[in-house]
């Protein structure tokens, strides 16, 4: 049985979702950022934590990344054109929403105060509607990202934009409301969303 350590109000919750819809079983230890807990694992102080054969995996996207391969769901074939569009996917959303999330994170409670500046949040949230923009025009026809069934991207993007609308950072494009009222209908992520 896996086990997820971090809480829920957190990027852990990637892992207890993609856990809840490959079907498999595990155990949430819902602790804090650097607690011993987590540091014993990961001396980053930082969750998720993954522990997988008494191994400890870190990094949210390395996690479902793994979880995906080891399990054949959610995910392409390594090796093919599908599976590198899946992983461009995967870092663009990482790299023009996750990060632009946790920067504005990082300067409003994260940061010591005197550390903080507060104005930068008003360019990534500039930037936060440029890239829906560009992620809009990279999306196919079906209802995901790649088409018809979901993969690793799609998880993180809605995770990524419901974290949006708690920080007030704007979902402008339509097609990413209907996508994301789409993935927190799925019964995993109500599952996961239950805990």
């Amino acid at each position: 049985m896996y086990q997820v350590i971090g809480r829920a109000q957190s990027r852990a919750f990637r892992v207890i979702w993609m856990l809840e819809e490959l079907g498999l079983p595990y155990e949430h230890m819902p602790l804090e950022p650097h607690s011993q807990g987590v540091t014993s694992f990961n001396p980053a102080g930082k969750v998720p934590v993954l522990i997988a054969d008494g191994t400890p995996i870190t990094d949210s996207t390395a996690i479902l990344t793994y979880l995906a391969d080891r399990h054949g769901g959610l995910t392409h074939t390594p090796g093919t054109l599908d599976r590198a569009r899946q992983d461009s996917l995967t870092q663009f959303i990482l790299d023009e929403f996750d990060a632009a999330l946790w920067l504005a994170a990082r300067h409003s409670f994260v940061l010591p105060e005197e550390m903080r500046l507060s104005a930068i949040k008003n360019t990534l949230r500039w930037e936060f509607e440029r890239s829906q923009r560009t992620l809009v025009h990279r999306m196919s026809d079906g209802h995901f990202l790649m088409g018809d069934q979901p993969t690793v991207p799609d998880l993180i993007l809605a995770h990524c934009l419901t974290w949006a609308l708690s920080a007030r950072f704007p979902i402008t494009e339509h097609r990413l409301t209907q996508f994301l009222d789409l993935m927190r209908a799925r019964p995993a992520y109500l599952r996961a969303a239950a805990r």
